[in-house]
């Protein structure tokens, strides 16, 4: 069976877009439900979660394991499956993941960007790895079945963190750093010890991790795929767009600015959070993709195959 998954989507949930998936064909999505947010206001995301649930049955419904995904596929729908960009919802709580777990919870980042009590994130300067904390709320995560997401850590974390679990663990949304050298990009030894632990890794198509950003070309995209799935195999790749669908400029700056401080007033009091661009305060143009659908018996070979490996790959770690 051909699948098609979104390794992760962080869009401004509607009908609209609950429509638009299933026209597009998509299977099931990986979507944030946590930024910064603590338990409580996680919990609140679940809540607000469960009603669109209630209201369109017949376009998505939660999902919990790889056969909710064949589930979608046969009925027409799209699977939802709830994951964090940060650890914030377990607070300093190992307990919560089990209880997160129990909600729906299925991906968790261990830092997004800065450091957090778990992991590095890629922003900071230097890495010490994985935390004394991190190390147990990672086996606690392997004993639940919560998938480790690494997208947005540092390099010696996410090489620590593939070799600690026991579980394979994912960078759901990223692309190569030889390719396009942001910091949130994987360089060659990370991907390599993801994948060699059975892991797998979504190619974003956020406009600040591609090459030449909004004008990135398809050209210059699936000639990246090409030489990541030539280099460590096709079977540990697939997409995780990063797609922020009619979400406003607001919730940029609030991303940014409240990963900074954590919630921790201290930070702004003392003149530490940096004045972010006007670049930085915006949701960037997303690419023009004419060319792909200029050339379509070349791009349904390479769709499909993506489809086929990263339906099994993501159904094998969840």
């Amino acid at each position: 069976m051909s699948v098609l998954i979104d390794g992760l989507q962080y869009a401004n949930w509607s009908e609209k877009v609950f429509r638009e998936m299933r026209a597009g064909g998509v299977d099931a999505v990986h979507v944030t439900i946590a930024y910064h947010e603590n338990f409580r206001e996680t919990v609140l995301n679940v809540e607000a979660w469960n009603r669109w649930f209630e209201r369109f049955p017949e376009l998505i419904f939660q999902g919990f394991t790889g056969d909710d995904v064949r589930r979608a596929k046969d009925t027409g729908r799209t699977a939802i499956f709830f994951g964090f960009q940060n650890p914030s919802p377990i607070e300093d709580d190992i307990g919560l993941v089990e209880v997160l777990h129990r909600l729906g919870a299925r991906f968790m980042q261990l830092s997004y960007n800065n450091q957090s009590l778990l992991a590095t994130g890629c922003y900071e300067a230097e890495d010490p790895g994985i935390t004394r904390m991190g190390r147990q709320v990672i086996k606690e995560m392997n004993r639940v079945g919560l998938v480790v997401d690494m997208s947005h850590s540092a390099d010696r974390s996410t090489i620590e963190a593939a070799d600690i679990s026991t579980r394979p663990i994912t960078i759901t949304h990223a692309n190569l750093h030889s390719w396009q050298p942001a910091l949130r990009n994987k360089r060659d030894d990370v991907i390599r010890a993801v994948t060699q632990n059975g892991g797998m890794m979504g190619f974003s198509m956020y406009p600040h991790h591609l090459k030449d950003k909004s004008d990135c070309t398809v050209d210059s995209f699936c000639e990246m795929i090409a030489r990541a799935a030539e280099t460590y195999g096709v079977d540990h790749f697939g997409i995780g767009s990063d797609l922020c669908q009619d979400q406003p400029d607001s919730v940029v700056e609030w991303m940014r600015s409240r990963a900074l401080d954590q919630g921790n007033r201290l930070w702004r009091r003392l003149g530490l959070c940096p004045r972010l661009s006007a670049a930085a305060r915006v949701v960037p143009r997303q690419p023009r993709l004419r060319q792909y659908r200029d050339r379509p018996a070349q791009n349904r070979l390479f769709r499909n195959r993506s489809r086929r490996h990263h339906g099994r790959q993501l159904a094998a770690v969840l």
